[in-house]
């Protein structure tokens, strides 16, 4: 693959993924997509969303980072940091999808199918992080 378009894919990746974390970000707290109907049976994920939200702190902290981190990505400023950070999250809404709410997976293969790809991307910037004797100048 030429540098261009390794350059270009990159950046439409990079943005796509920033995007996805902004607009769902900003969601929690403008409240401008429509919110799917309740389901007729409370069922697990239900139960552990509802858990998460009687924290008080949790998701007001996760969608703040989701906002500021897609932020990053899409002026790809602190990239491979903002990538680690939001990890955890990518793979908690595949995961969610996956074992609670099973009908909605696409949204969160996407995520970390993109996820995956730029951390491959970055991967240099990785190596001293996973040197496991780093040395302290």
């Amino acid at each position: 693959m030429s540098i261009k378009v390794k350059t270009i894919s990159t950046t439409i990746v990079r943005s796509l993924l920033g995007l996805i974390y902004v607009v769902f970000g900003l969601n929690f707290f403008l409240h401008f997509l429509p919110m799917p109907p309740p389901p007729a049976e409370p069922g697990a994920a239900e139960g552990f969303m509802g858990g998460l939200f009687q924290a008080g702190y949790f998701f007001p902290m996760v969608k703040g980072i989701e906002v500021l981190l897609g932020g990053f990505l899409l002026l790809n400023f602190f990239t491979p940091l903002s990538l680690i950070i939001l990890a955890p999250i990518s793979l908690n809404i595949l995961l969610f999808h996956a074992f609670l709410a099973p009908g909605n997976m696409a949204m969160g293969l996407l995520i970390v199918a993109l996820h995956i790809y730029l951390l491959w991307v970055y991967r240099k910037s990785y190596t001293a992080m996973l040197d496991p004797k780093v040395q302290l100048s």
